[in-house]
């Protein structure tokens, strides 16, 4: 039985090498590209890792174009309501680097953006990226390292885009019940009422 490939060697025999294409799309910068497409954006994975390697993934997502494109090489994502636990601004303070996937509904191809983030809570930085009339109480300036367009394989497969691929919401539990039943510390058709009343009140 083959074990785990554990160094970076082993890793690149088992896979052969990159192809010529792959190595070169990486970009220093953002291109005309790369900013048409975060400008149709409305959703987003941001990754983080905190000092001692543990990692860590969370949506984002607004109207399409909420990531500010302040330059080709940098970007600003504003922060909008959550539940206070700021588990990636967290990993951000102890360990600045970041990967960003960007998604566009319909598009099967994705971006992605690494570099380096800043959390930022300066009230006239973040006062352009004002949702509903409430401006963000924080954000992240990111400093662009590397971006590139990935290939729609991944989002072909899962049918990621198609009506037909859509389960019916109520095969699958909600997230009042999921919560209930986790922690024991609430009803579920209480939990449900609080998190509707949150989609309702609290997205901005």
């Amino acid at each position: 039985m083959t074990g785990p490939l554990t160094d970076a060697a082993a890793l690149r025999g088992h896979y052969g090498p990159i192809a010529p294409l792959a190595a070169r799309k990486v970009l220093a910068r953002l291109d005309a590209h790369c900013r048409a497409f975060i400008a149709r954006s409305p959703f987003l994975v941001l990754a983080t890792a905190d000092g001692a390697g543990n990692s860590d993934a969370s949506p984002r997502g607004d109207a399409p174009g909420f990531v500010g494109v302040l330059d080709d090489a940098t970007l600003l994502l504003p922060d909008r309501p959550g539940n206070n636990r700021v588990d990636s601004y967290g990993n951000i303070v102890a360990h600045p680097g970041v990967g960003l996937l960007f998604f566009v509904p319909g598009v099967n191809e994705t971006l992605r953006v690494n570099g380096t983030a800043r959390v930022i809570t300066d009230a006239a930085q973040l006062a352009p990226f004002a949702a509903h009339g409430k401006p963000p109480v924080g954000g992240l300036l990111i400093a662009v390292r590397e971006a590139f367009f990935h290939c729609g394989k991944a989002l072909i497969r899962s049918a990621l885009w198609d009506p037909a691929a859509q389960i019916e919401r109520r095969t699958f539990p909600s997230l009042g019940r999921i919560i209930a039943e986790q922690t024991r510390a609430v009803e579920p058709d209480v939990a449900d009422v609080e998190i509707e009343r949150g989609y309702r009140e609290r997205l901005y």
